[in-house]
């Protein structure tokens, strides 16, 4: 019923209509509101990529400070360094990429034709399948230091 100037009158069917689609809509905003309170996998869900943002920002900061300090003290390693030093140090480097180059040169001139043959379709086989690869060396190394550790005991 509802009150027109202090006067109660019987609702119309349309108005009843009206107040139960109306009531049906809050009972259903309800339950999904319990629906998802109760879901406590969803909500682990939502909390692990919340954290999982959380530390990719924390480690992209943490990284950009990294290489900032990186940076700041390879250039207070430069300027206390003597200008001798710094020249023989870059001397020493341009002779041994000169070295390493000459050697590189000599290799592919002494290699036979096939062995260079193979050698390159063993790398592009290596650049292709390079996941499985590193995995197999992870696995390797693990297995290495279980070894090691069990030789120990």
């Amino acid at each position: 019923m509802s009150t027109k100037n202090g006067k109660e009158t019987a609702l119309t069917p349309e108005e009843l209509r009206e107040q139960v689609e109306h009531t049906r809509d809050e009972l259903g905003r309800t339950v999904e509101a319990l629906a998802a309170k109760a879901d406590v996998r969803a909500q682990a869900k939502e909390k692990a990529t919340e954290l999982k943002e959380q530390a990719a920002q924390k480690a992209t900061l943490v990284g950009g400070q990294l290489r900032e300090r990186a940076a700041h003290a390879a250039q207070l390693v430069k300027d206390k360094t003597p200008d001798p030093v710094l020249d023989t140090a870059a001397h020493a480097t341009a002779q041994v990429r000169d070295t390493a180059t000459r050697a590189g040169q000599l290799a592919a001139e002494k290699t036979p034709d096939p062995v260079r043959e193979k050698a390159e379709s063993a790398a592009t086989m290596a650049k292709a399948n390079r996941t499985p690869l590193i995995a197999a060396a992870v696995a390797f190394v693990v297995f290495l230091l279980l070894r090691r550790s069990r030789r120990c005991r």
